[in-house]
């Protein structure tokens, strides 16, 4: 249910065509149709998480050579879209037909490369929680692929740089001998991406997923969390750019640019997914959305809560230990 909105505060004005004069637009209806109506080089960030073919209830599930044929047209689309200085991230997980796992990225990457796409990075965003699987080890991951249309491109460093390990470290040899080796800001966060409490640096991006007890969750069963998307847009974009998700479910997207005063572009085909988006973004300009804090620590059991021990029943089974 939307909040009730205070007179002091103005209602944000959402589009439901692209403008250039909207700092928000948000359309619904088929991803590919809405981005022929986007002009050329206007997008500084294209960033989603297209279906799956999980069979998800937005989704019929086909083969997998169905399923990335009906992708192409719309990968046509958002390159054309993208500016010359901009960056396409794709985000994937994996598509399993009878326990055999078919990795998204690595059939996506053909498909970039083809449109003469260059990848800068293959992130890996870690969770802890998901479905357990049976017959492989339970998947704990999703990729994100990150490419530019050229080789002159946006990137921020000093936006996203993360406290050194080891600042104290200075070069041994050479001209600089004796100075500190590091940056002052910070050091790069490299492309495996873990975010707990002051830890950008790694490349293993930890952030939970979006479930039950998670600040942000609605009734989407696939939503972005919103801090995976914050470094992107700080890194790969400047002031009041274009941010556009094709496929944007609740909005996730959309409210990380807008923290970040960027303008946003987004689409779904679901009418109850672009609602709950609407209300988010309503939510977010009267400061009562609930936004998990970019970097808060990924929550570790301290043995003493209830389901972090284990079961009396299970404690004189074979194997197990009671630790």
């Amino acid at each position: 249910m939307m909040n009730t909105k205070s007179p002091s505060v103005p209602m944000p004005d959402i589009g439901n065509t692209f403008s250039e004069e909207k700092h928000i637009v948000l359309h619904l209806g088929d991803a590919c149709d809405f981005l022929k109506s986007i002009p050329n080089d206007t997008a500084t960030l294209i960033i989603t998480s297209p279906p799956f073919n999980m069979g998800k209830e937005y989704e019929t599930k086909t083969s997998i050579e169905s399923y990335l044929s009906q992708q192409e047209p719309v990968i046509g689309e958002l390159v054309r879209i993208l500016r010359d200085k901009g960056s396409l991230c794709w985000e994937v997980g994996n598509f399993v037909k009878n326990s055999e796992v078919f990795p998204l990225d690595i059939f996506y990457y053909d498909i970039f490369k083809k449109k003469g796409l260059k990848l800068r990075n293959r992130i890996i965003w870690h969770f802890g929680h998901g479905l357990h699987a049976s017959k492989r080890f339970s998947g704990r991951y999703e990729a994100i692929l990150w490419f530019t249309k050229g080789d002159e491109y946006i990137f921020n460093l000093d936006s996203v740089r993360v406290p050194a390990k080891y600042p104290g470290k200075r070069h041994f040899k050479g001209p600089n001998k004796g100075k500190p080796s590091g940056n002052p800001l910070g050091k790069n966060p490299s492309d495996t991406w873990e975010f707990v409490a002051q830890e950008w640096e790694r490349e293993l991006w930890d952030i939970p997923n979006v479930k039950a007890n998670h600040p942000e969750n609605t009734i989407h069963p696939c939503q972005f969390p919103i801090e995976l998307v914050e470094r992107c847009v700080l890194a790969l974009t400047d002031k009041d750019d274009w941010v556009l998700d094709p496929y944007c479910g609740v909005g996730s997207a959309l409210i990380a640019g807008l923290k970040h005063n960027r303008r946003v572009i987004g689409c779904d085909k679901e009418p109850e997914y672009l609602k709950i988006a609407k209300e988010r973004i309503y939510s977010f300009s009267e400061g009562t959305l609930k936004i998990r804090p970019l970097g808060k620590p990924v929550h570790v059991p301290n043995g003493n809560e209830k389901v972090a021990q284990v079961p009396e029943e299970w404690k004189h089974q074979p194997g197990v230990s009671d630790d």
